[in-house]
């Protein structure tokens, strides 16, 4: 009876321990690296969508100072 219920459980962590590195594999290499991606993608279209309303950044309209003056 003892070696039944010690084979059992460690049938049962053995599955647990399987599982836990598959549910690890998939986020590590699969869903972690899609949203980071997807992050740097939304940054970098809201930089592009906002230069497209407000123009580069960059110095602006610069007006020559008139000749003679303080400026």
């Amino acid at each position: 009876m003892a070696e039944s219920t010690a084979t059992l459980e460690q049938t049962s962590f053995r599955k647990k321990r399987r599982r836990e590195l598959l549910t690890f594999a998939v986020l590590a290499f699969g869903i972690w690296p899609i949203v980071a991606v997807g992050t740097v993608a939304s940054y970098g279209f809201m930089v592009w969508a906002y230069q497209i309303v407000y123009g580069p950044p960059g110095p602006h309209d610069i007006t020559p100072a008139r000749p003679n003056s303080a400026e």
